[in-house]
């Protein structure tokens, strides 16, 4: 045994690998609410947004890789564009949202027929009603449509200055 390791020592297992613990439950957790997400596109009872924008928060701070697959999800990707850009969601969304949630609290709270699990349900369905109620609506322009959103974690400034300098010059 060397002398300057003393007992109570713990060497970590991955010296400078770039697959660290933390990186690795961050992908784990992402992949597992895609997972859920998915389901929860079939099964009423189980919410698809807070997973996928929970995947999204763990991508983009584990994989950059992960978290460009989800932004350009042909489907999924919506969800993650329109909370990342900040511009809240389209009407004809929210709406959906909210009739769904209440359609799956209320179902959910007759099979289960217990009055307090039926509590429970109404006052998060109006915790997130009113929380949906209060996001900003995204007023979607033939120039600006929910699919074309810029990235505002991955894009580079410099290419967007170089885009409304090229506009510029070519008399607009």
């Amino acid at each position: 045994m060397n002398a300057s390791q003393g007992i109570g020592e713990v060497k970590p297992l991955m010296d400078n690998h770039p697959w660290t613990l933390k990186k690795l439950l961050l992908i784990t957790v992402g992949w597992t609410s895609i997972v859920l997400g998915v389901i929860g596109i079939f099964l009423p009872i189980l919410p698809t947004t807070p997973f996928i924008l929970l995947a999204a928060w763990c991508f983009a701070r584990s994989s950059k890789r992960f978290h460009l697959w989800l932004w350009n999800h042909p489907k999924l990707g919506l969800i993650v564009q329109a909370w990342e850009s900040g511009e809240g969601i389209p009407r004809k969304v929210r709406n959906r949202v909210v009739a769904l949630l209440w359609i799956s609290m209320i179902s959910s709270s007759l099979i289960i027929g217990k009055w307090y699990v039926a509590l429970a349900m109404m006052l998060i369905g109006a915790g997130v009603t009113t929380y949906l109620f209060r996001l900003p609506i995204m007023v979607e322009t033939p120039d600006h449509k929910l699919g074309s959103l810029p990235d505002p974690l991955f894009s580079d400034e410099s290419t967007q200055s170089d885009a409304n300098t090229e506009k510029s010059e070519s008399g607009n």
